[in-house]
């Protein structure tokens, strides 16, 4: 039996194998978002809010928050 691990995303848990990645998670939360993320049309961050890397290993209990891919501060002409 290989050990699993409970992460959450937008606040929905989803199991994982551990030594998961950030996009990992995402991609059991949703194939498409998760194919967002790779598209740069989203982007991931912490429970903090702070920028999360889609290849960042997650542990049990990670927060993972999907936000807009736009960058901050970006002109909107």
């Amino acid at each position: 039996m290989s050990d699993m691990i409970r992460a959450y995303v937008n606040g929905r848990g989803v199991d994982l194998p551990a030594g998961a990645r950030a996009l990992d998670a995402v991609r059991a939360f949703d194939a498409d978002i998760a194919a967002q993320v790779v598209a740069g049309d989203r982007a991931l961050t912490d429970s903090r809010g702070l920028p999360l890397e889609a290849s960042a290993e997650v542990s049990t209990g990670s927060i993972i928050r999907i936000v807009s891919g736009r960058r901050r501060g970006a002109a909107t002409e």
